[in-house]
């Protein structure tokens, strides 16, 4: 298995442009339209000479959000930051900003598509 086993995630929503507001709000970033002829899609900003793995957020028939048993992890600076702009963005705020000792700090979330993220920063 690779180092890094991820190589693509989707986030389900039902509302998909509450949802893209909530995302480049927290994250102060602008998401890309992904053309697909059963799915609409944003994507957020990726890179192949980064890190990582991307992703998008997801509207598709019959997939509801939230209540699912996956949670990913946003890479951050400092979680506190984009913890600070989840209510205003209109999500709320699960667990705040914790250590994991050497590992560094989380906070859980959850969007307005009531899917749980995860923030992680090592400050």
């Amino acid at each position: 298995m690779n180092p890094n086993p991820v190589v693509w995630f989707e986030i389900y929503v039902e509302d998909i442009e509450r949802a893209k507001a909530f995302y480049e709000s927290v994250f102060q970033i602008k998401l890309e339209k992904l053309n697909s002829p059963d799915l609409e899609m944003w994507t957020f900003p990726m890179s192949s000479e980064k890190t990582g793995a991307p992703g998008a957020i997801v509207k598709m028939p019959g997939v509801s959000s939230g209540g699912n048993s996956t949670l990913i992890y946003f890479g951050c600076e400092d979680c506190a930051v984009e913890e600070a702009r989840v209510k205003t963005a209109g999500g709320s705020i699960e667990q705040p900003k914790k250590s994991i000792g050497e590992y560094g700090f989380i906070s859980l979330v959850f969007d307005t598509e009531n899917n749980l993220i995860g923030l992680h920063s090592q400050q």
